[in-house]
């Protein structure tokens, strides 16, 4: 079953529920997200995606992940 943007941000927003969340794409398999949070402060990039990916539960997985492709931009707020 192919996965969406909205499933996309549900899974995010699980992890992060103050977060400012804009996910596009609509192909089932490549998207584009930024993830602006506070609790980004203080953290370097890699760590900030990390934590992304891991609120994605999976999804990402190996070739049989849901989702093929994400463009992540993470960052604290301004």
């Amino acid at each position: 079953m192919p996965i969406d943007a909205r499933d996309i941000e549900a899974l995010i927003r699980a992890s992060f529920p103050q977060a400012k969340i804009t996910v596009q794409g609509d192909d089932g398999q490549h998207f584009a997200a930024e993830v602006v949070d506070e609790s980004f402060r203080g953290m370097n990039r890699v760590q900030q995606q990390r934590a992304v990916y891991a609120a994605l539960k999976g999804k990402m997985d190996g070739a049989q992940g849901e989702l093929h492709a994400l463009a992540l931009t993470t960052r604290a707020p301004e």
